[in-house]
């Protein structure tokens, strides 16, 4: 069995598909994955990946001629699709391919491009059952992603950094989605001051070249000086996520790398405030949540908004860096 999967474009909706990738593996199907750039990376990480194909496809613009295009050259290729975003956008290369079977979600109105279609659950379901479901009753509900870096990779991506396998922490101060995902940078800074005093452990900051300025912030902030080594903006993806395979631990708030680091176990810490870790949490024993709902009876969490609507922001200012430090040594007491 061909199979073609269209990814999410999302890095942590590509590492929570995994566990779907895996069991479609495991029932013979040879998967080629459909993706994005900026996310193929997470699926050279997955072994059952027989192939990865790059859209050139620009984000939130229909590319018509270009979907063509693709389309035409998987034109035989495959006897299965499966379409993990909901957008209408996403589903037409297969349709516009001919894939005999396409498996998806009834998302955007997709009648047409879809041939077999499941009904879009109510609120927000946790994500690595969401895409599970496309495999039918051959998937267990209690997977979880799994991500592998090969040896050299970690070794180019270290030696390029500077660091030691396992001689520093990685913090990912930043958040895509928006401030109310993000803990304060004072925070990540006195956090960061803390464990660097106690055993002069470096502190690798990660993120886009667009968070360059919040880590060049943590830094700053912490004491002493050059404790911290910037790396937002001068890695790739793939660079990223070797840098957080080889991490004694991992602090960051809910975003892609936190999926990243669940998944190939690295000891952590997510801090949680706008958002739910009921809907997407670090799917990792070796993974701990700080998340202040239950104590700080705020009506408003989890909001889900890229800003505080109230200009507070009390579900991550809330949130103590000696708290996350403490539980990031009992993740890293977890056994691997």
């Amino acid at each position: 069995m061909r199979s073609l999967v269209v990814a999410p474009q999302w890095i942590g909706d590509a590492v929570m598909c995994e566990p779907l990738l895996a069991a479609l593996a495991s029932r013979g199907e040879r998967i080629t994955v459909a993706a994005l750039p900026a996310v193929a990376p997470v699926f050279g990480a997955m072994p059952e990946v027989a192939e990865i194909v790059e859209l050139p496809f620009a984000h939130g613009r229909l590319d018509w001629a270009e979907r063509r295009r693709v389309a035409a050259g998987m034109r035989g290729r495959f006897d299965v699709a499966y379409v993990l975003p909901n957008s209408i956008k996403a589903a037409l290369v297969p349709w516009l391919a001919g894939v005999p079977r396409r498996v998806g979600y009834d998302g955007e109105h997709r009648l047409v491009l879809l041939n077999e279609r499941l009904r879009n659950p109510p609120g927000r379901p946790p994500m690595v059952a969401f895409y599970g479901a496309l495999a039918g009753s051959s998937f267990d509900p209690t997977a979880t992603p799994r991500l592998r870096i090969a040896t050299g990779a970690r070794d180019m991506a270290l030696a390029r950094a500077g660091l030691r396998n396992g001689g520093y922490f990685a913090f990912a101060p930043g958040a895509e989605y928006g401030p109310a995902k993000r803990w304060p940078a004072e925070r990540y800074a006195a956090l960061a001051s803390s464990l660097h005093q106690r055993d002069r452990t470096p502190i690798a900051l990660l993120g886009s070249p667009a968070e360059r300025a919040l880590c060049d912030a943590v830094a700053a902030a912490v004491s002493p000086g050059g404790a911290c080594i910037v790396l937002a903006g001068t890695l790739s993806l793939a660079e990223s996520m070797a840098i957080v395979a080889s991490a004694r631990g991992y602090v960051g708030n809910d975003s892609g790398l936190m999926h990243v680091a669940a998944a190939l176990d690295v000891p952590q810490v997510a801090v949680f405030g706008s958002t739910s870790p009921l809907h997407t949490p670090p799917l990792s024993a070796r993974a701990h949540v700080v998340w202040l709902k239950g104590e700080l009876n705020l009506d408003c969490m989890p909001c889900f908004a890229r800003t505080c609507r109230y200009g507070h922001y009390r579900c991550l200012t809330s949130v103590d860096s000696g708290r996350v430090g403490a539980a990031l040594q009992e993740a890293m007491a977890e056994p691997d």
